[in-house]
């Protein structure tokens, strides 16, 4: 395992587990699977329903609490202060500890405005010890720009949609400047067409690996923290077998070279106010 050491000083493993779409009562199984291949960060969220789940995962393994980090959101529609202070607590009651490892504004929801009162509850949650560090997810530079000049503390990440068809090079360079750690949700592009890619295939062959453990290895040597999905043992396993190969730079560039402005898969944060 690789870590990285956020700008609070808190040490983060750079690959982890997601549970995004993964039901609650599939959680426990996929959760146990992963920490039993040697996963020791888990990325979860109060919108995935499956905190329940993932905490009853951790509570009943091997593995000590204190040596897993543990990830999740506060959602849309508990934006505010007095709001995020009880969605807070009800993720800690879901998850059946008290405290995490990192928490995050899932989105900034611009038109709400509410994201900076919001901020100020997180800081009040790391200020207690319930959350050993906290961070924002789909931010964007404007949003960003203001939650520094508002807020007394910086995110410690930020987690955004990233793969090779959007490698999001603007963001990721704004929160390098900033000492913003990246995060990246969806980092195989929902497989499909990126998995196809005859560059990845070739990469493939000449390191032994697969498609998408060439594409982590990319985000790895990038220097993003990532949290592949999958329900499957076997490629659980397989997501996690990335720490024993390397790209060569020029490989890395020719991974980059295959995005664009247009591959986004998911929603764009700058008008996405969804609360339901």
């Amino acid at each position: 395992m690789q870590y990285i050491t956020l700008n609070d000083g808190v040490s983060m493993p750079q690959l982890g587990y997601g549970v995004w779409q993964v039901p609650d009562a599939e959680a426990y199984d996929t959760v146990t699977a992963a920490l039993d291949i040697g996963y020791r960060h888990v990325d979860t969220a109060a919108a995935y329903e499956n905190e329940r789940g993932v905490g009853r995962a951790l509570r009943e393994s091997d593995v000590p609490r204190e040596e897993v980090f543990l990830t999740t959101k506060l959602w849309n529609g508990d934006h505010g202060y007095d709001a995020a202070l009880r969605a807070f607590d009800k993720s800690l009651e879901q998850l059946g500890t008290d405290y995490v490892d990192l928490y995050l504004i899932h989105w900034p929801v611009p038109d709400r405005d509410l994201y900076i009162e919001t901020w100020r509850a997180l800081e009040k949650i790391a200020a207690d010890g319930r959350a050993r560090a906290i961070g924002v997810s789909n931010f964007t530079a404007d949003t960003l720009d203001r939650l520094l000049r508002e807020g007394t503390r910086p995110p410690a990440i930020n987690q955004i949609e990233l793969h090779p068809y959007f490698p999001q090079k603007a963001m990721r360079e704004y929160d390098r400047r900033h000492g913003i750690a990246t995060e990246a949700w969806s980092p195989l592009g929902q497989g499909g067409a990126l998995l196809n890619e005859p560059l990845l295939g070739r990469l493939g062959e000449k390191y032994g690996k697969s498609p998408a453990q060439v594409v982590l290895r990319w985000h790895l040597q990038l220097g993003n923290v990532v949290i592949p999905k999958s329900v499957t043992p076997a490629r659980i396993r397989e997501n996690f077998e990335v720490f024993d190969f390397e790209l060569e730079v020029s490989e890395v560039e020719e991974i980059t070279a295959l995005g664009s402005d247009g591959g986004r898969i998911g929603p764009d944060p700058a008008v996405f106010n969804y609360v339901g």
